[in-house]
């Protein structure tokens, strides 16, 4: 097939758009939507200047999609003094996986020219997820383990390297899962959450509860105890990330993790593939009334609602909490006593 902007031969088909599109057309799309997502959520304030620049800590696995995101946003803002990014690493303890996918960082890393920091749980916490999983305290899926070590780590490194806001490269395909994995357990203030911590846009306007964003889009509330979290790949699927990644011959280690097994998930990923091929456009349509019912969950259960249970730090290591020990704490606890 020809490419439908210029003619030269096609290199994919968007069913959901019924474009044909040349390698040059298809890079060019991807980028455009990923700096669309920067300017529609307000990642760029105001205030950002070459003096006081804007640092975006991305967390970068190594994996397709993370790869995808920092070197789109490194095309981006190469030449704008107003931001700085920092790529985060995490090594989970994972032999013969993460190990190359490090590499791949640092390949990444080196070939932009950007500040790379790596971690590891037998670092921070003196567990490696191998051992983990052998031991598995609390009989749960390696994911649930990994999770939270994961979230703790680039929140605290986040942190430490003065990030303004921590950027992940989930895709469309990753949200739509996400999405319908929240409606289908009536989890409404998860849903609320969800868009407090990382689907809204970041309001400008000064004083005041946040409720619009310039184009009158919902803004998200933001909370005193975390990072903000953005993900601006979230607008395009999985197997376009994928492409991309090829045709830009990016350093990317596109293997699956060996302990993965979130069942639940992977149920909903076939249901979404198989609604996704037979009504093209489907993830998308989801997306657009997802957000929206998120925004009037978050405000009305969300952060921003008074009376809601109050945070206060981990004994233990001063986390944000609900408890006296974190869940992180509480996993280690368990972890080291097996």
């Amino acid at each position: 097939m020809d490419c439908d902007k210029c003619g030269r031969e096609a290199v994919m088909h968007a069913a959901y758009s019924g474009l044909h599109l040349c390698e040059d057309h298809f890079v060019s799309s991807v980028e455009k939507r990923v700096r669309r997502r920067v300017r529609e959520d307000n990642l760029v304030p105001d205030d950002a200047t070459p003096e006081n620049p804007e640092t975006w800590v991305v967390g970068l696995s190594g994996g397709k999609d993370s790869v995808v995101l920092t070197d789109i946003l490194y095309r981006t803002f190469e030449k704008d003094p107003r931001i700085e990014l920092v790529a985060l690493t995490v090594h989970e303890g994972i032999e013969g996986y993460r190990d190359e996918s490090v590499a791949a960082c640092e390949e990444l890393s080196e070939n932009l020219g950007i500040r790379h920091e790596l971690v590891s749980y037998e670092e921070e916490f003196g567990v490696r997820m191998d051992d983990v999983v052998e031991s598995d305290p609390e009989n749960m899926a390696a994911c649930a383990y990994c999770g939270v070590f994961r979230r703790d780590v680039l929140s605290r490194y986040a942190e430490k390297l003065g990030a303004d806001k921590l950027l992940t490269g989930h895709n469309l395909d990753d949200e739509a899962q996400t999405a319908m994995m929240n409606f289908l357990e009536g989890d409404i203030a998860q849903i609320a959450k969800h868009f407090d911590a990382s689907l809204g846009g970041f309001d400008e306007r000064e004083g005041g509860a946040p409720s619009a964003s310039a184009d009158g889009a919902p803004t998200r509330e933001e909370g005193d105890h975390f990072i903000p979290r953005a993900k601006p790949l979230r607008d395009v699927p999985e197997k376009e990330v994928a492409l991309y990644a090829h045709l830009e011959d990016l350093p990317a280690h596109i293997t699956e993790c060996p302990h993965s097994s979130e069942a639940y998930r992977g149920e909903i990923q076939s249901l979404l593939y198989k609604l996704e091929e037979n009504h093209p456009g489907t993830r998308h349509s989801i997306m657009a009334g997802y957000e929206e019912l998120a925004a009037l969950a978050a405000k009305e259960f969300g952060a921003r609602e008074e009376g809601r249970v109050e945070l206060s730090e981990c004994e233990r290591c001063g986390s944000s909490t609900t408890r006296d020990l974190c869940r992180k704490c509480s996993l280690l606890d368990s972890i080291h006593a097996a």
